[in-house]
């Protein structure tokens, strides 16, 4: 069956509040680990994920960075407008990250029927400069707003702007108000491009001693970054797939980890995280496009939605060596040492994982996309839930996770 005809009540169980961790643990690496393997279920925590890893196996992270994308705005009247920043608007992030003088986002804004028109000023201080920030809303779009920021001093970037005016953007279900420990905890300790509204949570168990316990059995990392926005945590609101608009997020891989990637294909592949699941799958797709059309441009890399279960690429499958050397090839005839490019897509149930073996992620909502795509990986989802909520896992962004063997 085609994904699009899926239900997505099929994919939804009951999420007690109190289950929800609000808090992080006080240790990373002391969050619980449930493993799935073969059907069977075991327990264990973070700090020995080692032991239930094959030696000479390759872990995908994702290194993106959480920018503090909520800013607070005081009106003149006294009322507090929130923007909420999603993407550079028509840029792609290290640009928009590093100009000068203004820079427009893709926003939420919250209280927007009270800001009509005019600018919002904002009032910072960076070292030893008093800097003005001020806010523009210059377009309307179906699911957010074009604002543009602007500040004096210019000589600041709008990553050095947006660290000193906004705060953590802890997820909607975290009913808490966001505490000075989340800058670090909601962030992992390899954390290094700016640019996600969200953090990639599997890899916030991750400790330097956990690293240690992989280079042990000769388990080495590799990093991609995929910039995690804000319609990660957006609900499936149609009955069917079908009318779901997936999210798209911006890629950025170099050269060396594809090489990487393909150097270790005949050994075990861990995404950790389903950011980074998505994007080593979306090189494999990626490479079927080049294998069809040699002469494929940038833009028609990007994988949308639905184009991985229908013609021409599901009746183009090759293996996954012969698509990443096909990708690699076309990024050498094109002088890119990098991918810098946009997924939208969407893992569920009826999709054949071409490049990881296994995903190592968090509790995911019901009736979401992220549990579509474990769902994908193992048709007996439901019972490793039950096993979590009764046996005192802690669910969603700060809590446990699992190893689920594809």
């Amino acid at each position: 069956m085609h994904p699009k005809h899926i239900f997505i009540n099929d994919f939804t169980y009951h999420l007690p509040d109190e289950k929800i961790a609000s808090h992080p643990l006080v240790e990373r690496d002391q969050s619980k680990l449930l493993i799935f393997k073969q059907e069977e279920i075991k327990e264990d925590i973070y700090k020995n994920i080692a032991a239930h890893l094959p030696k000479n196996s390759l872990l995908i992270f994702n290194n993106t960075k959480v920018i503090p994308a909520r800013i607070l705005f005081k009106k003149e009247t006294g009322g507090t407008i929130e923007i909420f920043c999603l993407e550079p608007f028509e840029e792609e992030y290290t640009k928009a990250m590093s100009k000068n003088c203004s820079a427009e986002w893709k926003c939420m804004i919250g209280g927007a029927g009270k800001w009509k028109a005019g600018t919002l000023i904002k009032e910072i201080k960076i070292k030893e400069d008093e800097i003005i920030v001020t806010a523009t809303l210059k377009q309307k779009l179906p699911d957010a707003y074009v604002t543009e920021f602007s500040w004096q001093p210019s000589s600041y970037t709008f990553s050095e702007i947006i660290e000193q005016a906004g705060e953590t953007p802890l997820p909607p279900y975290i009913k808490r108000v966001t505490e000075e420990n989340d800058k670090e905890r909601y962030q992992t300790i390899y954390a290094e491009n700016k640019g996600s509204v969200a953090a990639p949570t599997a890899g916030l168990h991750f400790t330097q001693e956990i690293f240690s316990s992989l280079e042990n059995k000769n388990i080495k990392p590799d990093f991609v970054t995929l910039h995690v926005g804000a319609g990660t945590f957006k609900p499936v609101k149609s009955e069917t797939m079908q009318l779901h608009d997936m999210h798209s997020e911006w890629i950025d891989i170099s050269v060396s980890t594809i090489e990487n990637i393909l150097n270790n294909l005949a050994e075990n592949m861990f995404a950790v995280g389903t950011t980074s699941l998505r994007t080593i799958e979306s090189l494999y797709w990626m490479g079927v496009k080049i294998f069809i059309n040699h002469d494929c441009s940038l833009q028609e890399l990007e994988i949308k939605q639905w184009e991985v279960y229908e013609e021409p690429l599901y009746k183009n499958v090759i293996d996954a060596k012969a698509a990443l050397t096909t990708l690699l090839a076309w990024m050498k005839k094109n002088e890119q040492q990098k991918l810098l490019i946009k997924t939208q897509i969407l893992i569920a149930p009826g999709y054949n994982f071409k490049i990881a073996k296994a995903l190592i992620t968090n509790f995911h909502q019901p009736n979401s996309t992220l549990l579509l795509l474990v769902a994908a990986i193992t048709k007996n989802w439901k019972s490793m839930y039950e096993y979590a909520l009764e046996n005192d896992f802690r669910f969603l962004s700060y809590g446990d996770g699992c190893l689920i063997y594809i």
